[in-house]
């Protein structure tokens, strides 16, 4: 694979929103190393963008590279409808917006704290180290924990 990449102009690792991403994967999937970016949402964002998604990341141009993160960080003004969004109708502002690399952290950061200051169940759950989505803890969920009953001797 070494002499089909042995371009002048070819880059083997990209710095993109703070992540490092791999320039010999094919862009779709180069992509969604950064987080808050699955494949379909890539793809949207490539075809958008009129990037040949068959290209490997490290070939694209840093134009072609701007114009794809321009249209990652503001999805709407590309007509991205709101259901393929991964931030809709934000609790503080009510707004739509695709969260990506740092800022997704904050967000799930402040979302917990916002819960288990008011008492909620899922954020009192969250706080506990507990499964919040309703499972069965009867018999699962037990790494990390000490399991079991002491055996006399």
């Amino acid at each position: 694979m070494g002499s089909l990449l042995a371009t002048e102009d070819f880059t083997h690792i990209l710095r993109v929103l703070n992540t490092n991403v791999d320039g010999k994967q094919k862009i779709q999937y180069a992509l969604t190393a950064i987080r808050g970016i699955g494949r379909r949402y890539s793809n949207i964002c490539c075809k958008k963008a009129e990037v040949d998604l068959t290209r490997r990341a490290g070939e694209l141009s840093p134009e072609e590279l701007e114009s794809i993160m321009t249209i990652v960080a503001n999805p709407r003004a590309y007509k991205i409808p709101d259901w393929f969004l991964n931030r809709q109708k934000d609790v503080k502002d009510g707004k739509y917006f695709q969260m990506t690399s740092s800022m997704l952290d904050t967000k799930l950061r402040d979302d917990l704290e916002r819960l288990k200051k008011i008492r909620n169940h899922r954020g009192l759950r969250a706080y506990w180290g507990l499964s919040v989505r309703g499972q069965h803890t009867k018999t699962t969920g037990r790494r990390g924990k000490t399991v079991g009953v002491a055996k006399k001797r």
